[in-house]
């Protein structure tokens, strides 16, 4: 038996803005260590038996941060499948699957959602061993989280007759029932009941087993996903699925589309410290709490504090008399609301997205496939920037229409190309780049290129990019390099 996790990172995770970013979400982000919550997705899973490589489900907006993510941890994905539009987890799963049966013979997929928190992974590894045994068999397992309080924010699925196991010790049951999120007093009576599990997102089954199922529930998603992989095309490290077939995808979850329907869904419970963290408050539960009951992260002061989580990341962040209160700052933004109402930040992002406010799309270091830049300050008719370009990696071949640029190397050394003519650049070293003048910039060294950037002109947005050659396949037009 295979075993091919199939790792959905196609969240946005607006809900813990303003860390999290449209193009920089959560599952990209340390939030619970020294790793992101997608590498621990992958390192959890390290000393199962029958594991392979990853395949990964992703916006095509996020390509390179994954791949750079799983570099970092000297890990590999069998495959990166770009999603050109978020089609929820049915066709993910569909995609997937018929990927997976063209590298194995009919493996077990274990399809895990990037973002969540998983404290105890040795429990994390015993119940996906079970789950992979009835799998095999040909049962559409999920994983359902052994409740710990009445929670709103969760789906629920209700267990049916026990189902016989060689590990005595857990109880297997049938999916009798899968459940929206429930108001409070409702939570409370599943709670009460024993009979509920939160729903994890977590599934195991036979890659030819799912397809079948979905072919008998829902077929365009298998017949469309097919068509555009078929159509699709592979691109560095990625496989880019058809877009135009793909947008006639129906879009459907993997509960509805399958679980709620099927005769053959188990339940395998979980008791893992496992959390979704869909808001700041889950991150101050599960984090570490001083005395106080208080989580802080980065330069954090306080006096007279209790109850809250603060996070600061660029600056310090002193607090005074705060109580059952989040406060997390970030270079160009700070959030403050009390522990009850931060179900209402996705609400003030769409304020953001409304007056279109940058910071609801991304930070201001933004990471790119050769290394990332930051924006330092922005004035009209000219902005700065710190641009650190990774060793052996390389910008665009490019132009601009309306700025001029100036670069300053205050680390590594720089080849600039710049017109016909090429030159080395070293530490304290500079060079001009005039409005229309086709430009590139390398990092021929072992260590990290960094320099500082002074833009001038009557316009300084990134779509102001003419592309000629590109080592990444980017097209003109969009993002800096």
């Amino acid at each position: 038996m295979i075993i091919i996790p199939v790792i959905l990172a196609g969240g946005s995770g607006t809900r813990l803005w303003p860390l999290s970013r449209e193009l920089y979400p959560k599952q990209f982000l340390p939030l619970t260590g020294d790793h992101t919550l997608l590498q621990d997705t992958v390192l959890r899973l390290y000393g199962m038996e029958d594991i392979a490589d990853a395949v990964v489900i992703c916006n095509e907006n996020h390509r390179f941060l994954i791949a750079e993510q799983f570099r970092a941890i000297d890990a590999k994905a069998t495959a990166i499948i770009l999603e050109p539009i978020g089609k929820n987890t049915a066709p993910a799963v569909a995609l997937a699957a018929l990927h997976a049966l063209t590298i194995a013979e009919d493996p077990v997929l274990l399809v895990l959602p990037a973002d969540h928190y998983i404290k105890d992974s040795q429990s994390f590894q015993k119940a996906m061993g079970i789950g992979a045994h009835f799998a095999d068999q040909g049962n559409l397992v999920t994983f359902g989280i052994i409740p710990r309080s009445p929670e709103t924010g969760y789906g629920y699925i209700r267990k049916g007759e026990r189902v016989s196991s060689d590990h005595p010790e857990v109880e297997v049951f049938k999916a009798k029932q899968f459940v929206e999120k429930p108001n409070l007093e409702t939570a409370q009576g599943y709670l009460d009941s024993g009979d509920y599990f939160w729903n994890s997102g977590m599934f195991m089954f036979r890659a030819s087993q799912i397809l079948e199922e979905l072919s008998r529930f829902t077929p365009q998603i298998v017949d469309t996903c097919r068509g555009a992989l078929d159509k699709g095309s592979r691109d560095l490290d990625f496989l880019r699925i058809d877009a135009e077939t793909f947008h006639t995808c129906p879009s459907d979850s993997i509960d509805y589309a399958v679980m709620e329907k099927t005769k053959n869904g188990l339940i395998v419970p979980l008791l893992a410290g496992w959390s979704d963290l869909g808001s700041w408050d889950t991150l101050w539960e599960v984090g570490e709490q001083d005395a106080f009951r208080n989580v802080t992260v980065g330069d954090v002061v306080v006096h007279d504090v209790k109850d809250s989580y603060l996070h600061a990341t660029s600056r310090l962040v002193a607090a005074i008399g705060v109580e059952n209160h989040i406060i997390v700052e970030t270079s160009d933004a700070v959030l403050i609301a009390p522990r009850d109402r931060v179900q209402d930040i996705k609400s003030l992002v769409q304020k953001l997205k409304a007056f279109r406010r940058e910071e609801a799309l991304n930070h201001r270091r933004v990471f790119r496939p050769w290394g990332s830049y930051e924006s330092i300050n922005l004035d009209n008719r000219f902005q700065v920037k710190r641009i650190t370009v990774k060793p052996g990696a390389k910008l665009s071949l490019q132009k601009h229409h309306h700025r001029a640029e100036h670069w300053v190397v205050v680390q590594g050394t720089a080849l600039v190309t710049r017109g016909d003519e090429q030159m080395l650049l070293k530490e304290d070293e500079s060079t001009y780049i005039p409005l229309g003048v086709n430009h590139r910039l390398e990092n021929p060294g072992k260590i990290p290129l960094e320099l500082i950037e002074v833009q001038s002109g009557s316009y300084l947005g990134e779509d102001d990019i003419v592309r000629h050659d590109d080592v990444y396949g980017r097209v003109s037009t969009i993002s800096q390099g």
